[in-house]
């Protein structure tokens, strides 16, 4: 396989660097080429193929994160109200996303939405009287905004039974468990999504393309401009080239990559590096009685992102269920990275924040440390609270990707774990990069609309806003105050990415 996707010899200089070819990195670039089409831009990833690691589609849930069913984003406060404003918040996002996937297909940039985009009921699910009075009042709020409407909820076993009929098989007609459904999710194959987009750019735009080609280091130089050291892994040849702008869409090794900027914005982070299992079948039977993402609780003392979930997947046109996520660890960054990715990540400057961040956490470490050990009799026994009758025989053991959890900085803890996506921008606004992991691939747009913002201010404000209108319809916007609005962008949305509901 060649080194550059596009047989172009690599340049001295170029207006851009993206490092990484995952979904932001793809996003930014399209976005950019649209913005100003005469930009030089090189695209480098360090694997043979985009979307390898966070991006792939069995390395996350595949789930278009719109706030319908993560319970999350929906804590109840002291007082026993819901707070649905991150809810709102995200599921906005998402609605960022599909308008500029939208974009792309109405310019025919990339084709066949079904390859990566599909109609997949979003359900939350819980158990016992307390919880399904949480649910109820959650239901009671979100259907107040135009963002959730239509969403249902039931504690009816009948209508439960028509919902998920695999989750209900063998349950006692006593038990008391309460689910929400809002037809308008969607399963997302971002890997898939990426690499049309990173096709898009690598044949048909004026981006330079580089697989097989490893970022090493970042340096500032004096003229405000930066000096990126590149290695082709191919021919062991390391090249220096210099750059106006740089973005690191690097998923785990962001964070390093960062550190090596020397930027003041990027003191104090630490990472911490947590991977994923999914217990997954392709039993059509059972396929065929779950046609929904089911999400529920987290454990006490577990982190969000290990929230069980029982999830219709989608990929390459074959239907499968995935169940997890069960976490696991490495000290490697990626899952194709260096197992002294993590002990070669601790410095002077971040070594408190991850002392503190670890010091606050133990019941965390705790968690983390019986979910290694788990074995798959015990994964099964998981899995049964969702599907009483699962047979071990019919699931296999899926390793995801790896996640980089943030460690930031806190006066009051040394160190705080964060679970979020953040974008950290020096001052100047001439390097970038996003560090986290969830809502992730589901907000790649307003993130890296967040990128532009931040680091090219006067050109959103002036020059570029008319194009990102064009691309991004309800840009500068907010849909929760306009119901109106809300609605004709999801029909148009609807209609061009053929979703079904």
């Amino acid at each position: 396989m060649p080194t550059s996707a596009n047989n172009k010899a690599l340049q001295s200089h170029y207006d851009v660097v993206l490092i990484g070819g995952g979904i932001m990195s793809a996003t930014l670039g399209t976005l950019l080429h649209e913005l100003d089409p005469d930009l030089k831009i090189v695209i480098f990833e360090r694997l043979g193929r985009f979307a390898r690691e966070s991006s792939a589609a069995w390395n996350n849930a595949g789930t278009g994160h719109s706030a319908f069913c993560e319970l999350n984003y929906t804590p109840e406060n002291e007082e026993g109200s819901i707070d649905i404003s991150k809810a709102e918040s995200i599921a906005e996002q998402f609605e960022i996303s599909k308008q500029f996937w939208s974009y792309l297909l109405s310019k025919k940039y990339i084709d066949r939405p079904k390859d990566f985009i599909n109609s997949c009921p979003h359900m939350s699910l819980v158990f016992g009287k307390d919880d399904v009075e949480y649910l109820r009042k959650r239901h009671e709020k979100m259907i107040q905004s135009e963002l959730f409407k239509g969403m249902e909820f039931t504690t009816d076993h009948d209508k439960l039974r028509e919902w998920i009929p695999l989750i209900m098989a063998k349950r006692k007609d006593n038990e008391v468990l309460a689910a929400t459904k809002m037809d308008l999710g969607t399963d997302v194959n971002f890997g898939t999504l990426t690499r049309k987009m990173g096709r898009f750019l690598a044949e048909d735009s004026h981006t330079d393309v580089y697989l097989y080609h490893d970022v090493k280091d970042i340096d500032p130089l004096s003229d405000g401009k930066w000096l990126v050291k590149v290695k082709d892994r191919m021919h062991y040849k390391v090249s220096d080239i210099t750059a106006d702008f740089v973005f690191i869409g690097a998923g785990g090794y962001a964070l390093p990559l960062l550190e090596s900027s020397d930027i003041p914005e990027s003191e104090g982070y630490g990472g911490f590096p947590v991977s994923g299992q999914w217990l997954v079948t392709h039993n059509p039977e059972l396929i065929a009685k779950h046609q929904a993402k089911v999400y529920t609780k987290a454990g006490v003392e577990a982190p969000p992102m290990s929230v069980p979930h029982l999830d219709l997947r989608i990929i390459d046109g074959e239907k499968a269920l995935l169940f997890g996520p069960f976490a696991g660890f490495s000290t490697k960054f990626l899952k194709e990275g260096s197992y002294l990715d993590l002990p070669e990540s601790v410095n002077q400057k971040n070594i408190k924040s991850l002392f503190g961040a670890w010091w606050h956490n133990l019941p965390l470490t705790k968690y983390l440390v019986q979910q290694v050990a788990m074995t798959k009799v015990q994964r099964m026994q998981h899995l049964r609270e969702f599907v009483k009758d699962a047979k071990s025989e019919d699931w296999e053991l899926k390793i995801a990707g790896q996640r980089v959890q943030i460690i930031k900085k806190s006066e009051e803890e040394g160190g705080k774990l964060e679970f979020g996506t953040e974008v950290v921008v020096n001052k100047s606004g001439t390097i970038a990069s996003l560090l986290g992991a969830s809502p992730g691939a589901s907000t790649a747009a307003f993130a890296m609309v967040q990128v532009l913002e931040k680091c090219f201010p006067e050109k959103v404000q002036h020059e570029w806003k008319e194009k990102l209108t064009e691309m991004i319809p309800t840009y500068g916007q907010k849909l929760a105050d306009n119901p109106e609005l809300i609605r004709n962008i999801r029909n148009y949305t609807k209609e061009i990415l053929q979703l079904d509901n």
